[in-house]
């Protein structure tokens, strides 16, 4: 059953000011529970990307290029999420679990004074027109149902919980520019420097094939055969916290409740037991298929295929079957 009340999408965009992938799932999780959703796009393109927003579901798209909105002002981009909902007046606000809205999430509904639904996987309306926001509970071992009783109803999605919807370049729709008062007062956060993360291939949420290691490989000395086997793959690599933690790469290969949430369509993992943690970021994989030497853990109740025994004995032989399939 759909809602006829306003769904209100906080987009993102990259750093290239196109449309950013969380957007379009936002816009899909929308179209569950109404037909009227709008979308706001902050910073540089967001003119240009309002078009593709409409394409995705959207019905009118607000946008702003502030000069403030720039570089991931998080505290402009609060002020300016808090100004353009309370003109548009949602009763749903729908906000993606990313870097971003992490930060802007919970200090949006603050403002509004409702509650936070912080990392959903699911809505749907109940009989009543109120949002049922399904989120995960436990470490991810049970699944909890909310409803929040005071619009506008705020809620952060888990990012790859849904595909967006395909594009439809025959869709109408309007792109409007919000007026908004900003200033440089709501900066209480001064970027002093920007460091640009090198990478190589695809994004790690965005990859169709990915290889992930966890601290079973001993030492940071063995992750050069994984990332071999990755690029040879054309995966993108992955860790477990553990990983991260031990300081063998950093966060942004982490895969988990406190790193990534990813959706390859195969998941490869070496060496990683499955804790819930790690297994609440790769829920929406397709495929798993876990190497370890250890029959009871975790991780092989949620594969597809596993295989027991030691990576350095698998890994030959993986490797070698690629060749042989003219995999290189």
């Amino acid at each position: 059953m759909a809602s006829n009340k306003t769904a209100l999408v906080i987009g993102e965009l990259t750093d290239t000011g196109s449309l950013d992938s969380i957007t379009g799932e936002l816009l899909a999780a929308a179209s569950r529970v109404t037909d009227n959703i709008e979308c706001l796009l902050l910073g540089a393109g967001a003119n240009e990307a309002g078009q593709q927003a409409i394409q995705l579901g959207a019905t009118k798209v607000h946008t702003s290029e502030d000069a403030l909105l720039t570089n991931i002002n998080v505290d402009a981009m609060v002020e300016a999420s808090h100004q353009a909902a309370t003109q548009i007046d949602p009763a749903i606000v729908l906000v993606g679990k990313t870097l971003i809205g992490r930060d802007l999430a919970p200090r949006l509904a603050f403002r509004f004074d409702v509650p936070l639904v912080q990392d959903c996987v699911d809505i749907a309306v109940d009989d009543a027109d109120r949002v049922i926001a399904t989120r995960p509970v436990y470490g991810g071992n049970a699944l909890a149902k909310l409803v929040c009783s005071k619009d506008p109803q705020v809620i952060a999605m888990r990012p790859k919980t849904f595909d967006p919807l395909p594009a439809d370049a025959s869709r109408s729709g309007e792109v409007v520019q919000i007026s908004l008062s900003l200033d440089a007062s709501v900066q209480k956060v001064n970027q002093v420097e920007r460091i640009t993360e090198e990478q190589e291939g695809e994004k790690l949420e965005e990859a169709r094939v990915v290889v992930s290691v966890g601290r079973g490989i001993a030492g940071p000395e063995n992750l050069p055969a994984f990332e071999s086997l990755a690029k040879t793959m054309g995966a993108a690599l992955g860790a477990s916290r553990a990983v991260v933690d031990a300081g063998w790469l950093d966060h942004s290969y982490q895969v988990g409740l406190t790193g990534k949430s990813i959706a390859p369509e195969l998941y490869l993992t070496w060496a990683i037991s499955g804790a819930s943690q790690h297994m609440a970021g790769c829920t929406n994989a397709k495929n798993i298929v876990a190497v370890n030497k250890d029959p009871d853990c975790n991780i092989f109740k949620e594969s597809r295929f596993g295989v027991v025994g030691d990576w350095e004995k698998v890994l030959p032989g993986f490797a070698a079957m690629l060749s042989e399939m003219g995999v290189s």
